[in-house]
């Protein structure tokens, strides 16, 4: 079960933290095959350091996670680890990306997490219901958004 406490040789623990991070410049790149893409490389990732992912999606614009690290390893060492490694497997598997994240950037610099206590279903909802809150705030939204690169429009 996802929710129950786990045990290493010397300690019992349940340290789990809802993480959002964000491509740089809040950039919409998160879209098909490369959305699919992020996600096995973030599961990847996590699977390397005994990381359980419980809730995830892959936002246009950002990533939500409610994961579960052991406590061997600090939120801003798996931060570093998982932002630094995926954005080298990124540009490996896409390599056109590179001349848009100039100095090979593809994350932003900040983050945010919260230590999830007892509310985990409350965001274990919020993460999945994302997807649906984005696409009624898009359909208010009269904005007109336009490729930095190439000056188009996007649709």
């Amino acid at each position: 079960m996802k929710n129950e406490i786990k045990h290493l040789s010397h300690s019992t623990y349940r340290c789990q933290y809802h993480i959002v991070f964000a491509p740089k410049y809040r950039r919409k790149v998160i879209y098909g095959q490369i959305r699919a893409d992020i996600g096995q490389i973030l599961r990847k990732l996590c699977e390397q350091k005994g990381v359980e992912i419980i809730e995830a999606n892959a936002m246009p614009d950002h990533i939500h996670m409610l994961v579960s690290v052991p406590p061997h390893i600090s939120i801003s060492q798996f931060m570093g680890y998982i932002k630094g490694k995926s954005t080298l497997m990124i540009f490996d598997r896409h390599a056109n990306l590179k001349y848009k994240y100039g100095s090979r950037h593809f994350w932003c610099r900040g983050y945010y997490v919260d230590t999830v206590g007892r509310n985990e279903k409350v965001i274990k909802e919020y993460i999945k219901n994302q997807t649906e809150e984005d696409y009624m705030a898009d359909q208010i939204s009269f904005k007109e958004y336009m490729d930095p690169f190439t000056g188009s429009k996007n649709k």
